[in-house]
């Protein structure tokens, strides 16, 4: 791996990192639909014209129905979940959480795509659950917080946008191989903007929202969705799609980094303990580590 190369994984997941930050200032003010509209129209509209400069908006007329799944499911529905939790848990314990998405890809692929699944990627897949449990039991409160939402609803929805992630990846790879990533980004993020148009108007945010919040969404579409994109697809050609994953790793550090830069938030033993067992089963059930078992004779 380059020099660039590492400069750019990290900057990525700082990215990452940081739209927990801004989903968590900008949710309260727009709510969750809302901002989530906004924040893919603005990627869309950022990625739009690069896809027509590099002439490739054909592939978006004959790839059209299984990129408007992955904008379904890789894009509305899970970032407005993200947006959900904001309202009640921190952008750390939300990464920890997120982390698992390559997890449910490595489960989805052997249940739908039959991907064997060694001794140590099943060993990684328990590891993982222990740590989402253990984590989700020490922190889901039922009680609602200051913007009506507990702790325990916000939680089931970062694990259930993380679901979202894995069967976004194994979809993918089942339909849309061949096809210019750079027409799945923008296509996806175009589709999710048509999806969440008319309920954005029913949620609409009952006061204008602040200065505040408008930046942090424009961050949000531009930086850590749009740029973002575009990084990430860049290193899956020069790296290919297993070393590019490898930035699942790194957000968490980085969301719970601006956490306590940004939010003075404590970051608890709980919560690093959760993150080691889950980043270390997800990184078993992802064929990233291997348990050093002996070969049958």
């Amino acid at each position: 791996m380059k020099p660039l190369d590492v400069i750019e994984l990290v900057l990525l997941a700082a990215l990452w990192g940081a739209s927990f930050l801004f989903m968590r200032v900008a949710a309260p003010e727009f709510g969750p639909v809302a901002l989530t509209a906004l924040r893919v129209a603005g990627a869309a509209l950022l990625l739009l014209p690069l896809l027509a400069a590099r002439r490739q908006i054909g592939a978006l007329r004959t790839h059209w129905r299984p990129i408007a799944i992955v904008g379904l499911v890789n894009s509305a529905l899970p970032f407005v979940l993200f947006s959900l939790a904001a309202l009640a848990i921190s952008g750390g314990l939300a990464a920890i959480f997120n982390a698992t998405a390559a997890m449910w890809a490595a489960l989805i692929a052997w249940a739908w795509l039959g991907e064997k699944l060694t001794p140590s990627r099943l060993l990684g897949l328990a590891l993982g659950f222990v740590g989402v449990v253990g984590l989700a039991w020490g922190n889901a409160s039922l009680q609602r917080g200051e913007h009506g939402v507990s702790p325990a609803v916000a939680i089931a929805a970062v694990v259930l946008a993380s679901l979202c992630y894995g069967f976004a990846a194994n979809y993918t790879r089942r339909h849309l191989v061949g096809v210019p990533p750079l027409a799945v980004a923008a296509g996806s993020q175009a589709a999710a903007a048509a999806m969440l148009a008319l309920p954005a108007l029913a949620w609409l945010p009952p006061a204008l929202p602040g200065a505040v919040a408008w930046v942090n969404v424009a961050a949000l579409a531009v930086l850590c969705t749009g740029v973002a994109y575009l990084l990430y697809f860049r290193l899956i050609a020069r790296l290919g799609a297993a070393r590019a994953i490898t930035v699942t790793y790194l957000i968490p550090l980085f969301a719970m980094l601006w956490d306590v830069v940004f939010m003075a938030e404590r970051i608890t033993a709980s919560m690093l303990t959760g993150a080691a067992v889950i980043l270390l089963g997800t990184a078993l059930a992802t064929g990233m580590l291997r348990w050093p078992l002996r070969q049958a004779a």
